[in-house]
Formats: C-alpha cells, sequence, structure tokens
C-alpha cells in the first residue's frame, strides 16, 4: 500500500514539473525557435561565390530554355572570375547588345564545392548561420524559374550530365521515385559539415511561380487542356487546335512570361500587391512543394541530416491560408525549423510592407527586416532624406511595438542583399533607397569605390547593427569591402584574397575618359566585421538583452541592452564636433573595442565615431 502510494505522489510530481516546465518553454508553433536570436547570418549566392569544381562549369544545354526567353550565342563561355565587371565577354560583344541585355547570361562557375571549400573562411569570420539563396535545378542565374524543386542544380555538383540522367528516369509526380543526384549528395554533404561546425543552414524558395522548364510545366504546355497539370497554374486561355493562332495564354509572376505563377485558389477579396491575402495553393501544387519541403528537411526520414528552414521568396504573393498550412507542416517534421519570409515593399520605393500579419505565431519566424534598415541609412548614411537621432528612434520602437517580443529578436536584420545594392555603395550614394541605383537607371550613380567618408560611416552603422535587437545579416561579400550598385550589380562574384584581379570600369556608361578602381579583399573591413561579430558572441545580452534608449539629441544617439546582470551602453556622435554623453550614474567600464577601462559617468566622443561600454561593476 505504501510502495503503491509512493509511485502515486512520484507521478504527480512528474506531471506537476513537466506542467510547469512546459509552461516555461516556448510553444515551438506559436514561437520562433530559440536559436534564431543568437545568430550571425551569412547569406550565400552559390554561383558567384567561389568556383571550387571547375569541370561542372555550366555548358549551354543546362542554362538554355526551351522557350528562348534568353538564347544562348553559340561561342558563350563562362567568364573568367577576375575579369573587370563592366567589361563584355567575345561573345556578348558579337550579340550586338548593351551591356545590361547580356548580363543574366553570365556564369562564372561557383558551386557547392566552392562553399565547402570555404566553410572555414565562415568558421574564422564567426558566422553561425547560412541563408543559400535558391539551389533548386533551374537554367537562370538566380534559379527562381525552377526546372526541378526537388533537385539541387546539376552544375552545383561534380557530374552534370549524370545528374540530368537521373533526373530524366524520375516520375517528377512521384516522390517514391525520387533519387539523390551527386549534386545531391554534395548538398547534404554541405549541411553535414555545417552542422559540425556548430551552425544552422536554410534554404531560399519561390513557392508562388516556377519556370518555364518545370517539369509540370512543360507537360502543360504539350497537352494543354488534357495536362493532368492544367490547374496547377493560372492559365488565361488554353489553345484552340481548331485555328492556325496559338491562343494559349497565362500569367506570370509580375507578368514576367519565363516565371508561371502557381494558382492561388480560395481567394477572398481583391489581392492588392504587398498587403497580405486570403486564400489558399492548388492542391496538386501544394501537395509537391510540401514533398519537396519534407524532402529537405528530414532526407530518408531523417532530421539531423536535413536543412533548418526556409526563406520564402515574394511571400506576399502567397495566400495566407497556404502559409498557415505550411508552417504547421513545417513545425510537425521539425519545431526548430525557422520559417523567414520576403515581406518587403507595398509600393516602392516609398511604402514598406507592414510585417505584422506575417509574425503572429502562424505564419513565419522572422521576416528579412528592411524596415529598420531603410531608416538607420537614413540615420547613419548622408542621404538626401536624413533622420535626426529621435526621428531614427522612433522609427524602430513604431517597427517593435507592433511585434510580440519573441518576434522582435528572431527578426533577420538585413543591410543589403542580392536584391538591393551592396552596404557601401547603399552608403555612398545620396539618392531613395533602392531608386534608380545603378548606372543603367541614373548615369551619375556611384558604381566605383566610395570615399572614406562612407567607409567610417558605414562602420558607424555596422556597430548599431550587431548591438541592435534582431541577429545580424551579412551579405556574401560585404565583409571583404566589395561595392555595387543595385541587382546585377550586387552580384559580382566574390574578392577572394588569393586572386588578383582585373582594375574595374568606374565610370563604365558614361561618355568620358574611362576611370578605373582597384579592386580585391579589403583586410581591414574584414576584421572590423570579426571584431563586431566577437563582441556581440561574448556579451549574449546583445542576443536576448532588452533595449532602453538613453540620448537622442541632433545627431547623437546612445542606447543601452540590458539584463538582470549585464548592462552595455552603445553610443554614437554622428556630429561634426566632439560630444559629450552622461551616463545614468557613475561607473567603471571596459571599451569592448579595445579593451581600456574607464570611470565616470560622462565619456566623450569623437566627431563620426561611436563606442560600446560594457559595466564592469555588473548588478
Amino acid at each position: 500500500m505504501k510502495k503503491t502510494l509512493l509511485i502515486v505522489i512520484q507521478v504527480f510530481i512528474c506531471l506537476f514539473f513537466n506542467m510547469c516546465t512546459k509552461q516555461n518553454k516556448p510553444d515551438p508553433f506559436l514561437e520562433p525557435p530559440e536559436w534564431s536570436k543568437n545568430v550571425i547570418w551569412y547569406q550565400i549566392f552559390v554561383e558567384r561565390f567561389y568556383n571550387g569544381d571547375p569541370t561542372n562549369d555550366p555548358k549551354p544545354e543546362n542554362i538554355r530554355t526551351a522557350s528562348d526567353f534568353r538564347p544562348v550565342p553559340e561561342d558563350w563561355s563562362v567568364t573568367p572570375w577576375t575579369q573587370d565587371w563592366y567589361k563584355q565577354e567575345p561573345w556578348a560583344e558579337k550579340v550586338s547588345k548593351k551591356f545590361y541585355e547580356t548580363l543574366q547570361l553570365r556564369r562564372f562557375g561557383g558551386d557547392m564545392q566552392g562553399v565547402l571549400d570555404k566553410l572555414d573562411y565562415l568558421s574564422d569570420l564567426g558566422i553561425t548561420a547560412i541563408y543559400l539563396n535558391p539551389i533548386n535545378d533551374a537554367p537562370s542565374l538566380h534559379k527562381y524559374d525552377a526546372r526541378n524543386y526537388h533537385h539541387v542544380d546539376v552544375n552545383f555538383g561534380p557530374d552534370p550530365a549524370g545528374d540530368n540522367k537521373i533526373i530524366a528516369s524520375e516520375n517528377p509526380a512521384d516522390p517514391s521515385t525520387w533519387q539523390w543526384t551527386s549534386a545531391d549528395k554534395m548538398f547534404l554533404k554541405l549541411v553535414e559539415e555545417v552542422h559540425k561546425r556548430g551552425m544552422r543552414i536554410i534554404v531560399d524558395y519561390s513557392w508562388n511561380h516556377t519556370g518555364v522548364e518545370f517539369w509540370a510545366w512543360k507537360d502543360l504546355i504539350k497537352n494543354q487542356e488534357k495536362s493532368h497539370y492544367k490547374d496547377w497554374f493560372e492559365i488565361i486561355s488554353f489553345d484552340n487546335v481548331a485555328t492556325d493562332s496559338n491562343e494559349f495564354d497565362y500569367k506570370g509572376w509580375l507578368n514576367i512570361k519565363s516565371l508561371p505563377e502557381i494558382k492561388k485558389v480560395d481567394v477572398v477579396g481583391n489581392r492588392v500587391n504587398g498587403r497580405p491575402y486570403e486564400g489558399n495553393i492548388n492542391d496538386g501544387a501544394k501537395k509537391h512543394i510540401f514533398d519537396v519541403t519534407k524532402r529537405w528537411l528530414a532526407p530518408d526520414d531523417d532530421v539531423s541530416k536535413g536543412i533548418d528552414g526556409f526563406r520564402l521568396d515574394v511571400a506576399d504573393q502567397v495566400p495566407m491560408g497556404f502559409w498557415r498550412d505550411y508552417r504547421k507542416f513545417v513545425k510537425e517534421i521539425n519545431p526548430d525549423a525557422f520559417l523567414a519570409g520576403e515581406i518587403w515593399w507595398e509600393k516602392w520605393p516609398d511604402k514598406l510592407m507592414d510585417p505584422v500579419p506575417y509574425v503572429g505565431g502562424d505564419v513565419f519566424d522572422g521576416i528579412m527586416f528592411y524596415q529598420i534598415y531603410k531608416p538607420a541609412r537614413s540615420f547613419f548614411a548622408n542621404t538626401y532624406l536624413h533622420l535626426n537621432a529621435v526621428q531614427f528612434t522612433d522609427s524602430l520602437q513604431k517597427q517593435w511595438s507592433a511585434l510580440s517580443e519573441p518576434y522582435r529578436y528572431s527578426m533577420m536584420n538585413v543591410s543589403a542583399t542580392h536584391d538591393s545594392p551592396r552596404l557601401l555603395t547603399c552608403f555612398y550614394n545620396p539618392g531613395k533607397y533602392k531608386y534608380n541605383a545603378k548606372p543603367s537607371d541614373d548615369s551619375t550613380y556611384n558604381s566605383g569605390r566610395p570615399d572614406e567618408e562612407t567607409y567610417k560611416r558605414v562602420k558607424l552603422y555596422l556597430i548599431h547593427q550587431f548591438t541592435n535587437i534582431g541577429a545580424p545579416h551579412i551579405w556574401n561579400g560585404d565583409e571583404m569591402g566589395m561595392w555595387g550598385a543595385d541587382d546585377p550589380d550586387c552580384r559580382k562574384p566574390l574578392w577572394w584574397k588569393e586572386f588578383q584581379f582585373e582594375p574595374e570600369t568606374r565610370t563604365n556608361l558614361l561618355k568620358r575618359k574611362r576611370v578605373y578602381d582597384t579592386i580585391g579583399f579589403n583586410q581591414e573591413h574584414f576584421d572590423f566585421y570579426k571584431k563586431l561579430i566577437r563582441i556581440r558572441k561574448e556579451n549574449p545580452v546583445l542576443n536576448s538583452g532588452a533595449i532602453e534608449f538613453v540620448k537622442t539629441t541632433g545627431n547623437c544617439l546612445s542606447y543601452k541592452r540590458f539584463d538582470e546582470q549585464n548592462e552595455i551602453f552603445v553610443m554614437f556622435n554622428l556630429e561634426n564636433e566632439k560630444r559629450d554623453f552622461e551616463l545614468p550614474e557613475n561607473g567603471t567600464f571596459i571599451n569592448l573595442f579595445d579593451k581600456t577601462e574607464v570611470t565616470g559617468r560622462i565619456l566623450t566622443l569623437q566627431p563620426l565615431s561611436a563606442g560600446i561600454y560594457r559595466r564592469v561593476n555588473s548588478k
């Protein structure tokens, strides 16, 4: 009897303990994964990252489309990695088109082996999470025009010809026939090596559209209304075989015919670009998307071998009902997976989207937070529309106050990406953010090496980015000191230190004497990034602590990051004269940049400078 009573008491204690523990743990469905607020993101555009295996370099047959949207010249060849970006290749000169008209046909040969080869570089920098732009099999450079969602691009692996044969042997509609190509296997090896180094990895997909080489689309083109996939896409009209003309028409994303849009169903009301809308995705396409998602989250049903989540392209174009179902599906496979949405423009170039509907616990775990970069640029850079410290603080607090606390910390705090000017170039040009932001749109746009003040201002912004709420994000190459205008100029091959590059044309589109910039790896800039990453890692309060603004006057800004045990003050003087910053109380502080100690209540900063100070006598 006593033994039975003891067992009952033990069971009750265990149940009570589990209940209390569960109440204190974040709900894996309603809240972002804990790891997402502690990472340093590094975004990789594989084709321009590093060519680790020249034997798999692209050939015309793998970048050509049946619809001939981008005809490939007969004498096309891979572009040398170190060539002047603005110099046209012999094949490009022969087609008699302007520079930007042939740029999408360029290939430099970056591949999975290249990413593997540079993992130690990323570890040395301090990166803890990798975000890969699309690696799905596709003919284009950007790879948002999927040929196969369920395979890695054949030119990213060691055997493109063999992979094409494997893909041709499958029934793409039947996952039981799917095999692992050499490119797939190399990617899974990359995932394994990333995890060995304590890093996370997510990949980029667009569930809004495919490409014209997508297997279901090609069946639709061939069989028209008899195709099993006729309901997968937004078809306007089918071809009438009784006429000589071709009446077939369809909706491409943003009216781009090379990107057929997946059909949306049960849509409520009118769709408005840049705003969420209710509805879902066609059941057939949805099932295929879910099958692909599971393949990469749990290869061979093993979550430990899978990726850690997805970055989801043009998320506002996809109905909310689908995203809610998608979150449930993903979290059932891996509750710790991270979902990042691209929630960007409501009305370009003046109004950014409201992220709130997408980060309330039922859709994404975070977004690419352009919403706080744009005002930061207007404070730290010397732009046409300047924000003072009060206005900048108000902009930040407006964004944070709309979000529940966990989601403030899980945001991917971007500054530059594959879709925007590089950070240095963005700061170098005073105009509107991402408007007329390349030489073909504005011949006076500064596309060359920035001036020294720009480097100084970028460093001040970086101090803010790495001490701010949310996870810092680096666009590959920014840490090397690379510059470049908006897409496609932000997608230059990376300036690895082992290469000697041709001088780069500065006045590429202006009808005057050409000027050239010397380019290459900037060690001092790299070291600055590395130091900021170290500071953030050594001070977890910068990941999870609260924030409080201390001084917001003119162009002087200071805030503290704090928790129960730690207190760090971050200060910026963007004035032309030195300024004093008064702390709330006396204390001893350590300068986290040079490890020197200061005592007192007043700290003085020189013009265009910043400081990060940790209180030594912690609470």
